[in-house]
């Protein structure tokens, strides 16, 4: 109450103030101080409806319920200070109730203003609208139970076990205001008899008792994946009240609920709070909490969820944003007033006028957001009063007009009279004002149509040196009403006395537009509409009907009577096509002849096929048109869809929009104004195609800037789209601006993006500022376009918003699901994505146990990303069968599984020494391919490796090799066999010796060759190398870092060999048995005459492990040695007397030393042409 006095003292102390400054700066002539607002009672209570006025007195106060006064009784009567008081309310039916609308009407002097509404309801309770039902559950799952009633106010519920109120202290139980029950980790002990109790002041309900029947849980228990069964629904919630969404969610293990938004908007935490185990509750609820919640259950500890989504709609009452002020305007003048108000839904405007409803007319237009008042006039002075009200209640807003009168003004012309010149002008006539009309300086005609409501009223404005003037832009046979207004510089006179006249008829503007149906394949029944009175231009007398077939050019023709709308021509041929016209015509004469339509004749079948549909046509706006349809009565076919053609007149027919069965509307759009359109609908069924229904329609003219004068509305602004699920969008737009109080109608363009095809454009018309585009494709990007259309006129288009449906849950299993062994325990499982157009597939779940495991319900569980359509099953057992199945999930949720394939690993070989007996070794092999696994591949890797530095090792060796060839010395000998003096014969396990080219050293003046014993034997200046006695050789090589003990460092000090740096000597030895001693004899240098080693079959090399080849294994690393107390070694030869060389003495001998030096060794020894039968042993040194 302090409040609203205080309010009230501001406003009187803002009067006293301004007032004498201005009278119409703040208007206090007549407020409310108390108005009437909602409320609830029982029945037989009374009840006050406070209603306070204060301005200038006397004040009188009514009272309306329903906008009709009320009348005084024995149980109703008003107050002293203006209330209502109602002694015992009353709900009968009928008008005896009290229930209502009410209203309080002030009125003093200066006019009349009426209250908000307020509305009286009787508390009631109704029956339930929603019974529980009896559900059977397992032990540890959840159960769920809902009841729905409706009462005034909302009830209370709660809910009964057993007859006993249900204890709520424990978490598992939650009771939503709603009026459901939730049951978390369901006990034996929950089992029994549920019922709800709903109470408010009224009285108390009960509900049917529904039996909750719990079974014991199977053991083990299986996972399964999370589930939603009681999602939130889209909800709409008035201001400043609690919403509650609904999330109940089931699964193994228990699933964790969460909440979002979809527009990543964060949800206010200090307005919202979880109730139970998910269920969101926000209280004092505000426009910025509207929108899409999702509610998630999520498995803990994996990714696997599913989504429930809602749409949340705040709605709030009318709040003004501009509100009317008070003007005062001379007579003749114009007063505008403005009101605008926000809300949801959007609020309507009524303008009143001393508390009764404006109508317009002439002089007085309406806009939504504007009241507009041209030729003011004395009784236009008074209280106007902004209405903006919805469904969440109403706001007013008060103005009031002064009309301002001048003494000197003209009187008003007089003795007004019309005559009708033709179909379309009337001949206006006047005579000059009694008073002040030589200060006349123009006159105004004001005209417009006698019939009906909210005509516009049409003002030419003529000098002052006539009274006559034709008006020649008027419809044919229409009555009319003109005055005439005087002008001068002070202002205008009162409005002249109205006359009435009537234009001539005319001959019709056009013909009718037709619709051709057939009952039977000898028929054609023909309807048309009337013509409205704008193209009749008179009243319509007769009708010609003119039919011919497509192939003849004799026409037949058919006279009706004005008042005909239809004729059936018979006796016509089966399956033809005729072509039919008609024309109509006045007392005047006939008016112009439609085009021909055509249309064929079914054909003489006894097939049941669809008859024609009734068709209707409407044009909803000039580029918009809807066609409405039903099956003939007495159709007895069945229907499996329909077809529907249309094309503009003279063009080609469009191929045809398929639509279902259960299709009764379809809107055509994207049309040509003033263009004339040919539709054909017909239904089909497994027989063939149906009758066909014909019908022609004209689209209206757009109305241009030139025709009204004024600009076209602007496109709805502030276009919003959210999308609400894999099917449906929500859209929602701003209403410009400029609108006028007449119908708003709205088109909305809907289209996939990148669509070529025109005929799958989607129009939809609504009056309503959002719609909700259904039954679209999951996962798919629109383009959403709103126009605006009122009074005839169009707006552009909006810009284009795009908004992409949700993807859809998948509802295939993936396919081709193969799983492949690769290895002793791996397995590789592979997979195509579902079969589904437009999925979406973000994560892939494989599941996969041993037999043994799935009977127990154990299973292994991978996941992979949407991406990857394969993975490795690893730590397979073997000889054990597995069980693999696959499923593709997204954000919407999880897809089935696929079918269960088999997979058998083979038994492990290594562990039964009866099949491994031999085997160090196996290879894996599946499917007949061989596959690498991971240590395979790092084996070769390692191996190439290997071989890579080997190659350049033995590269850098050959080249340093090459620097010192040219230094080498060559000895040839046997009849011109040359060989250097480390040169020796390779034995071969064939035991044929492989003579080599090779190069040694430059020797130093201290060394000589002696080729006289036919031996390759080297001397230096020690003596003969000396070859051991004993048969054991073994070959070694080294280079510049060679391998030393430290006896052959104490004889590398005191003598010296032929090896030199940078070059590489292979040699064997014979160890002697002899001392170091002893005297070598020539027959120990030169070898045994029967110590031979390299025949064919010489048991030798076996026995003493050479086999004449290189060996890794039989080569050895060795240094020269030489000292004084033994003798030096030397190299011995082989005898050669008994060697066959193929090749000829002569090309041996042409070599120069410096094309020996250039051989390599690996090519001498491979591709020497001279072959050498080993007849003694082995030589003692092959050196470079």
């Amino acid at each position: 109450m302090a409040p609203v006095k205080r309010k009230l003292y501001q406003r009187l102390l803002f009067c006293v103030v301004f007032l004498p400054i201005s009278g119409v700066l703040c208007f206090s002539e007549l407020f409310f101080i108390k108005e009437p607002h909602d409320v609830t009672v029982m029945r037989k209570e009374a009840v006050i409806l406070d209603c306070q006025a204060h301005g200038e007195a006397p004040i009188d106060v009514r009272w309306l319920k329903n906008g009709v006064k009320v009348v005084e009784n024995e149980r109703v009567y008003l107050l002293s200070n203006g209330s209502i008081y109602i002694s015992e309310v009353e709900s009968r039916r009928g008008d005896k109730s009290d229930e209502g609308f009410y209203q309080c009407l002030a009125q003093n002097k200066y006019g009349a203003i009426l209250s908000q509404k307020a509305r009286l309801t009787i508390a009631s309770i109704s029956s339930f609208a929603i019974q529980p039902t009896s559900i059977v559950v397992t032990e540890g799952s959840v159960a769920r139970f809902s009841c729905k009633i409706s009462a005034h106010p909302p009830p209370i519920i709660t809910w009964e076990l057993n007859r006993v109120t249900l204890p709520l202290a424990t978490e598992r139980i939650t009771v939503l205001p709603s009026g459901v029950l939730q049951i978390q980790g369901v006990q034996q002990e929950d089992a029994g008899n549920y019922r709800c109790i709903a109470t408010n002041i009224a009285s108390r309900r009960r509900s049917t008792e529904a039996t909750l029947t719990v079974t014991p849980a199977p053991s083990p228990q299986l996972p399964q994946r999370p589930r939603i069964i009681a999602g939130p629904q889209n909800i709409s919630v008035s201001l400043h009240q609690s919403a509650i969404l609904e999330c109940m969610a089931t699964g193994n293990p228990r699933p964790i609920i969460s909440w979002s938004r979809a527009d990543s908007k964060s949800i206010d935490v200090y307005n919202t709070k979880v109730l139970g185990n998910g269920n969101l509750i926000i209280t004092d609820i505000k426009p910025q909490h509207g929108g899409i919640y999702m509610c998630r259950a999520t498995t803990p500890g994996t990714r696997n969820y599913t989504v429930a989504s809602a749409n949340v709609t705040v709605l709030a009452p009318p709040s003004l944003v501009e509100w009317p002020e008070s003007l005062t305007r001379p007579r003749a003048g114009t007063a505008r007033f403005v009101c605008q108000a926000d809300g949801v839904p959007t609020p309507q405007i009524t303008w009143l006028k001393n508390g009764e409803k404006v109508h317009s007319n002439g002089r007085i237009k309406m806009y939504n957001s504007k009241l507009v008042i041209n030729q003011i006039i004395p009784e236009d002075d008074a209280i106007y009063q902004c209405q903006a009200e919805n469904e969440q209640g109403s706001v007013l807003s008060m103005a009031r007009l002064i009309v301002v009168m001048s003494e000197d003004r003209p009187s008003a012309p007089r003795n007004i009279r019309a005559d009708t010149v033709s179909s379309s002008a009337i001949l206006l006539a006047w005579e000059r004002p009694l008073y002040n009309s030589d200060k006349v300086i123009a006159y105004s005609v004001h005209y417009m149509k006698a019939e009906g409501l909210n005509n516009e009223e049409y003002q030419v404005v003529i000098g002052n040196d006539t009274t006559r003037y034709i008006i020649d832009d008027l419809e044919p046979a229409r009555n009319y009403t003109f005055y005439v207004v005087a002008y001068m510089p002070m202002g205008a006179s009162r409005m002249s006395d109205h006359v009435f006249q009537h234009t001539l008829e005319d001959v019709p503007l056009r013909a009718p537009e037709l619709s051709l149906t057939s009952r039977s394949p000898t028929d054609i029944q023909v309807s048309w509409q009337p013509l409205p009175d704008k193209l009749s231009r008179g009243r319509v007398s007769a009708y010609r009907l003119s039919y011919r077939t497509s192939a003849e050019n004799t026409v037949s023709q058919v006279e009706l009577t004005g008042e005909k709308t239809h004729h059936l021509l018979e006796n016509l041929q089966p399956d033809t096509i005729y072509l039919l016209r008609i024309v109509a015509a006045t007392s005047i004469g006939w008016g112009e002849q439609s085009a021909w339509t055509s249309h064929r004749t079914p054909k003489a079948s006894s097939a049941r096929v669809p008859l024609a549909p009734e068709l209707h046509l409407e044009p909803l706006n000039c580029t918009t048109i809807l066609a409405r349809w039903q099956l003939a009565p007495r159709n007895s076919a069945g229907v499996q869809g329909y077809r529907l053609f249309y094309h503009e007149e003279s063009q080609p027919e469009n191929a045809p929009v398929q639509l279902r069965a259960s299709d009764h509307t379809h809107t055509i759009g994207g049309l040509d104004p003033r263009k004339k359109y040919h539709v054909k609908l017909l239904a089909y069924n497994f027989v063939g195609d149906g009758y066909q229904a014909d019908q022609t329609i004209s689209t209206p003219g757009c109305v241009s800037v030139r025709d009204r004068l004024v600009p076209p509305p602007p496109p709805p602004h502030n276009v919003y789209t959210k999308t609400n699920s894999s099917t449906a969008v929500f859209l929602h737009w701003g209403r410009p601006a400029f609108t006028s109080s007449h119908a708003v109608n709205y088109t909305v363009r809907c289209n996939p993006v990148g669509l070529q095809n025109a005929s799958l454009v989607l129009y939809l018309q609504t009056s309503e500022q959002s719609l909700l585009v259904r039954d679209l494709e999951p996962n798919t990007k629109y383009e959403f376009a709103i126009r605006l259309h009122i009074d005839q006129l169009s707006s552009p288009w909006s810009p284009v918003v795009y908004q992409s449906t949700f993807p859809e849950a998948p509802m295939l299993p993936p396919s081709n699901v193969k799983v492949t062994l690769i290895e002793e325990d791996t397995a590789l499982v592979s997979w195509k994505p579902p079969d589904e157009p437009n999925i979406a597939v973000t994560h892939y779940t494989i599941l996969y146990a041993s037999r043994n495991a799935w009977i127990a319900g154990e299973w292994q569980v991978l996941q992979r990303e949407g991406t990857i359509t394969m993975a490795l099953l690893e730590n397979l057992r073997p000889g054990q069968v597995y069980l693999v199945k696959v499923s593709a999930s997204n954000n919407m949720g999880d897809g089935p599984f696929s079918h269960t394939v088999e997979l058998t690993v083979q038994p492990d070989l290594s562990s039964d020494p009866r099949l491994s007996h031999g085997s160090t070794h196996s290879t894996a092999f599946s499917d007949g391919f061989y596959h690498l696994d991971e240590k395979s591949m790092t084996g070769i890797t390692v191996g190439v490796c290997i071989a890579l530095i080997c190659i350049i090792i033995c590269a850098f060796i050959i080249v340093c090799r090459g620097k010192n060839r040219k230094f080498s010395a060559v000895k040839t000998y046997r009849g011109g066999v040359s060989t250097s003096a480390s040169a020796a014969g390779h034995l071969g396990s064939d035991g044929q010796a492989e003579n080599a080219d090779v190069t040694v050293p430059m020797m130093s003046q201290n060394h000589f060759i002696d080729a006289k014993g036919g031996t390759n034997l080297m001397i230096n200046y020690l003596g003969p190398v000396q070859p051991s006695a004993e048969r054991k050789r073994k070959w070694f090589s080294f280079s510049n870092n060679v391998k030393k003990d430290s006896k052959a460092v104490q004889n590398m000090r005191h003598g010296s060999t032929s090896y030199q740096p940078g070059t590489t000597v292979l040699t064997y030895e014979e160890e002697l048995s002899t001392s170091a001693d002893q005297p070598i004899t020539l027959q120990a240098l030169l070898g045994r005459p029967g110590d031979t080693e390299g025949s064919s079959n010489s048991e030798s090399s076996h026995a003493t492990g050479d086999s004449g080849r290189y060996s890794h294994d039989e080569t050895e690393m060795t240094n020269l040695s030489s000292g004084a107390s033994s003798r030096p070694p030397s190299l011995t030869a082989e005898d050669s007397s008994g060697s066959d060389c193929s090749c000829p003495a002569g090309e041996l001998n042409e070599l120069s030393e410096e094309s020996q030096a250039d051989l390599k060794l690996m090519e001498s020894v491979e591709n020497s042409p001279c072959q050498h039968e080993a007849q003694g042993s082995s030589q003692s040194a092959l050196s470079l």
